[in-house]
């Protein structure tokens, strides 16, 4: 690609190589693929209350979305505006770092993405074990997972616009039963309950585990930035929303659930709520508990799976991955991304619940840390860049809000286990020599590797932007 002629089209504009032809996704399916990609509703926090209480689960979630969600929400808001291409973070750190930190933060995000994945089956028969005791190990819970992996996967192949209606219909729909309980509840409140705290008895690794991982993924979303419709305005008004819905459906069933019955913390692990259901409601909210935490988890399965595979396209179309990787089904969809995503998930869903939330955490903060370091370097490099979404700050008010977010990424980080960290410093060595292993293929013409014409060149001169 010749450099010299290459130009970022005005921001707003998306491009997304051989898709202008599909259907773009509109701002309400977008919410709710958010909503999937970070949180899908509570199911999956009750860990937070047996790591340390009630008190401090309501005040971590409130607490850690200031220092976490809302910074993250906002860096991903001004970068994939600025860049509204699929590939996402891929491509905000190629452009700021070069391309070889480029394909580490892809593989990096990629992997984390897909042990967050495997998580979602895991869920999914945790909530129905208590009524399906049979899924609960052996054979028929490993036919199970093979059999939610191959339906939710070919969800995503049928396409982005489905997953994202799939995605507003689950939502309503799992979030809908909390709002019975909290009706129910409401006579049985003792607000007192609330306040209950033992700061001697608090397993902070679990705890911070926990909120990391249910309040973190909001960057996902750029990996999808070339597939919606007009980026610019969409992509910030829908993590706003998003992020009003996130955290609405973590308080509320967490106030109902620790306000309503006495707090047994060695109860609350994930499948909890529909115990809690059945107290409240009886059998029938229990079953409707279970079934909403099972179309959550389709949701989220889906939404994960869209992202990761998008990446994937989004790094074939920058010449990081093999060209194969950007070929598309009949449906517009990146076919090798979805069932090499699909893939991964059947071979880590054999980890516990515990160990998928610290593994992919721990991948995830050395990716986060690159995304702040890009977002950082380009606003000083770039200061006069065209940002259709800019946060209102300047130069250092931008390091400012890294801070804490990275403060957090390095007690994360410290907190996890020996195994976590062997395992996960390992698939960072893996993503170090696999790059230019690749770069070898390429050399050798044993692999096709190519760059899509109509995306500008990353090796940014000045007048890649369009400055004023």
């Amino acid at each position: 690609m010749d450099s010299s002629s290459a130009v970022y089209v005005h921001i707003g504009e998306g491009f997304s190589p051989k898709l202008e032809r599909i259907h773009k996704v509109s701002i309400v399916p977008l919410v709710f693929l958010i909503f999937y990609e970070v949180s899908g509703g509570p199911f999956g926090v009750e860990d937070s209350v047996q790591a340390a209480g009630p008190l401090l689960a309501l005040l971590g979630f409130l607490v850690f979305a200031l220092i976490w969600s809302v910074p993250e929400a906002l860096i991903t808001a001004e970068m994939a505006t600025m860049f509204p291409e699929n590939g996402g973070y891929v491509v905000w750190v190629s452009s700021a770092l070069g391309p070889y930190w480029g394909f580490q933060q892809g593989w990096m995000k990629w992997l984390s993405g897909v042990i967050d994945n495997a998580l979602y089956p895991v869920l999914f028969l945790d909530y129905m074990k208590s009524a399906i005791p049979e899924l609960e190990t052996g054979s028929y819970r490993v036919i199970a997972i093979l059999c939610l992996t191959a339906l939710f996967t070919y969800l995503n192949y049928r396409g982005l616009t489905i997953v994202g209606w799939v995605a507003t219909l689950l939502g309503v729909f799992s979030l809908l039963p909390f709002i019975f309980m909290g009706l129910i509840a409401i006579p049985k409140l003792e607000p007192s309950r609330w306040l209950v705290a033992d700061l001697q008895n608090v397993n902070w690794a679990l705890y911070l585990n926990v909120l990391f991982w249910n309040l973190n993924y909001w960057d996902s979303i750029s990996t999808l930035a070339g597939e919606v419709e007009n980026p610019s305005k969409t992509l910030p008004k829908a993590l706003f929303y998003a992020l009003i819905l996130v955290l609405s459906g973590y308080i509320f069933p967490l106030l109902i659930g620790t306000g309503a019955i006495p707090v047994d913390r060695e109860l609350w692990s994930d499948g909890y709520f529909s115990e809690i259901a059945k107290m409240l409601g009886g059998v029938w909210l229990r079953f409707w508990v279970q079934a909403a935490s099972a179309l959550s988890n389709m949701g989220m399965f889906v939404a994960e799976m869209s992202s990761d595979a998008y990446q994937l396209q989004g790094m074939a179309y920058r010449g990081m991955l093999p060209a194969f990787f950007g070929d598309q089904s009949r449906y517009g969809t990146p076919l090798i991304g979805i069932l090499f995503s699909a893939s991964g998930v059947i071979l880590l869903s054999w980890l516990s619940f515990q160990e998928i939330v610290a593994a992919e955490n721990y991948l995830y903060c050395f990716g986060m840390i690159m995304e702040f370091m890009a977002f950082v370097k380009l606003r000083i490099k770039y200061p006069a860049a065209s940002r259709p979404y800019k946060i209102p700050v300047g130069t250092a008010g931008a390091i400012l809000l890294c801070i804490p977010p990275t403060l957090l990424i390095f007690v994360v980080l410290a907190l996890a286990s020996y195994k976590v960290m062997v395992l996960s410093i390992l698939a960072v060595i893996i993503g170090l020599v696999m790059q230019p292993c690749l770069k070898y293929t390429e050399k050798k013409g044993w692999l096709r590797f190519s760059v899509a014409s109509d995306l500008p060149d990353l090796g940014f001169a000045d007048h890649h932007f369009n400055e004023p």
